[in-house]
């Protein structure tokens, strides 16, 4: 049983789970909106309504608790490939790669960082005189294939 246990296990392990609601909550924040099943949308909206609440307060202690849930792993600067790099044989593949050597990184991804301060300087002022429900759920249908309920999670910048 399970009982006072909060939160949906969404039919993943814990560590896939977290995985899959932080990149959901990240694309929130970057996009004000996304488009997932019912029941993920509901665990996001739970993680993303906690970290808007502790957003209200830009303190440092408020931005290390929100850079836990919006930490990426992705690396921000890299040496950008060519167009048409994943097409290419194997051996023009290293030709391309040799003559790549030397470049200078360039940013390609975006880091916590940038997540982070959109959160505290964008979007948690929006939401200071709000004292709560700093997000909306439209229902959109079903999911072509398996019939899952798919909703739009959106901030709700407008009142």
């Amino acid at each position: 049983m399970r009982h006072r246990v909060q939160g949906r296990k969404l039919g993943l392990p814990s560590d896939q789970r977290m995985a899959l609601l932080k990149g959901l909550v990240r694309q929130l924040f970057a996009h004000n909106t996304i488009v997932t099943t019912e029941t993920r949308a509901k665990e996001v909206r739970r993680i993303a309504e906690k970290l808007i609440t502790s957003a209200r307060e830009d303190t440092l202690a408020n931005r290390r608790l929100s850079r836990k849930y919006l930490a990426t792993q992705t690396p921000v600067l890299a040496v950008k490939r060519p167009e048409g790099y994943g097409k290419l044989h194997p051996n023009d593949k290293a030709k391309v790669t040799e003559r790549m050597k030397g470049r200078k990184p360039v940013r390609t991804g975006v880091s916590t960082d940038d997540f982070v301060n959109r959160l505290f300087k964008e979007i948690a002022p929006r939401f200071v005189d709000r004292p709560g429900g700093y997000t909306r759920m439209y229902k959109i249908g079903f999911r072509r294939g398996d019939a899952a309920p798919m909703v739009k999670l959106e901030l709700a910048l407008e009142d």
